[in-house]
């Protein structure tokens, strides 16, 4: 990697003239670009009724939406840069657009107008050109300048350095903006649909890689980086990035919800729990879970795990439907789950039924929104996330599972070690509900079948 050297920190080792000769020369015989981006993005028009409707809810209100600034990795080097997902939301803008920019709807007698505020890039004739990390065309490459990122969206735009003065630009958008703008993304609209179709494509094309990549991860002293690799690439090739950080845990790792580590051997007679999803340039993520067996079998005790978990999945799809609510999915799946685990007897009797006992195995909530984070609309009100009935163009997940972890004494010794979980994205629709990723298999023998079609 080049050396950056226009940190303060760094003057020490800057090896670069710095003379009025030198940045004249640098500076000129340079072609006009021709990639002038002047389209309007196809997130535009949705964009404006999102602003349109967020300006109805706060009339007279002046309403901030950063985009959020780059942060350091290490030294004076930054992760890859992603907007603020309220930011993106209101001014359609993806993947990496757009560090430091600051959205602002200034009140009217009949709305707000609307300006994005943004870094200009560094022209030819400013030495930033070459010497600025974060912003030099030598450095990240050529940038859309204000013009163009008008001409994408649509939203009138202004140097940040004219941002008002009196604006203290926060993280995020303020408490109360930031929840109406969370219970506004509950509803996607069809653009939004798309990319969450988009997403659940590429996804599920990154789970078929992924089991032609078995037999290596079998093979490897860390397998499950193996698997973690394999899809994250899909993820970069296919997509912007992964919507989250992989889970790909076998063996007694699946019994770990979040297992991200992923430095782990995968054995002959593993299950593979992956969890993973492809995040779109427009940032919408997938959010998909299979369990499988990596030599293409389920053993007996694996597939009556297996099978209580898809019951339990297949419940929770009944009693999914416009008007009900994610508690009643909820529901629906622990139903099942307690009245297998009371018919093989490992459930200690109680003292009250509310103590629910048997949620030692299954720990976490069946179901979240989906959207442009994974866990989406995290600051909407619980009564509406929860306990607010399900309307057509929310996107949500149906994920129960049971982890049986290797030091559990509460279980037959044969249970310990297994997890499983079955995670799918669910749009629902006037009349019901549609399975966005049902093209991968889901039943024990669907599995065994779809495993062995694709090792290598």
């Amino acid at each position: 990697m080049s050396e950056n050297t226009s940190d303060k920190s760094n003057k020490a080792r800057a090896l670069r003239p710095d003379n009025d000769e030198f940045k004249t020369w640098v500076g000129s015989n340079w072609a006009e670009p021709d990639d002038l981006a002047t389209q309007r993005l196809g997130s535009a028009p949705y964009a404006a009724q999102r602003r349109q409707r967020l300006s109805e809810i706060f009339p007279g209100k002046r309403i901030v939406a950063p985009a959020g600034d780059l942060k350091v990795r290490s030294n004076d080097t930054d992760y890859r840069y992603s907007p603020s997902r309220d930011f993106a939301y209101l001014t359609g803008l993806g993947t990496d657009r757009e560090p430091g920019a600051v959205l602002v709807m200034e009140p009217t007698a009949d709305g707000h107008d609307t300006t994005l505020y943004l870094v200009p890039p560094a022209g030819k004739d400013d030495d930033g050109f070459y010497t600025n990390p974060r912003s030099g065309e030598f450095w990240i490459g050529r940038r859309p300048g204000l013009a163009e990122f008008e001409a994408m969206t649509g939203i009138t735009t202004r140097p940040l350095s004219e941002l008002p003065s009196d604006i203290r630009v926060a993280n995020h958008p303020h408490k109360a903006v930031a929840r109406v703008l969370h219970e506004m993304r509950l509803v996607k609209d069809e653009w939004e649909i798309q990319q969450m179709r988009d997403a659940v494509d590429a996804t599920m094309a990154g789970f078929e890689r992924v089991v032609g990549e078995l037999p290596r991860a079998i093979e490897h002293k860390r397998g499950e980086r193996v698997v973690e690799a394999t899809f994250d690439g899909h993820a970069r090739e296919e997509g912007n990035a992964v919507g989250y950080e992989t889970i790909a845990a076998s063996g007694p790792h699946a019994t770990t919800l979040h297992w991200i580590t992923n430095d782990g051997q995968v054995h002959a007679g593993d299950l593979l729990l992956l969890d993973a999803g492809v995040e779109v340039d427009s940032l919408y993520t997938a959010d998909i879970t299979r369990t499988m067996p990596v030599t293409g079998e389920f053993s007996a005790v694996q597939r009556r795990v297996y099978d209580v978990v898809l019951e339990a999945a297949d419940a929770a799809f009944v009693v999914a439907r416009p008007g009900a609510t994610l508690r009643d999915v909820h529901d629906a799946a622990m139903d099942v789950i307690e009245a297998r685990l009371n018919e093989w007897g490992i459930i200690p009797e109680a003292a009250s039924d509310d103590s629910k006992l048997f949620r030692r195995w299954m720990v976490h909530s069946t179901s979240h929104h989906l959207g442009l984070d994974v866990h989406d609309c995290a600051a909407a009100k619980r009564e509406t996330y929860m306990d607010g009935p399900l309307k057509p163009g929310m996107v949500f997940t149906i994920e129960p599972g049971l982890y049986f972890k290797a030091d559990d004494l509460a279980v037959p010794e044969e249970l310990r070690g297994i997890g499983v979980r079955i995670e799918d994205d669910i749009l629902v629709t006037e009349d019901g509900v549609e399975n966005l990723s049902k093209a991968l298999p889901r039943t024990a023998d669907a599995v065994e079948t779809w495993v062995a079609k694709h090792r290598k």
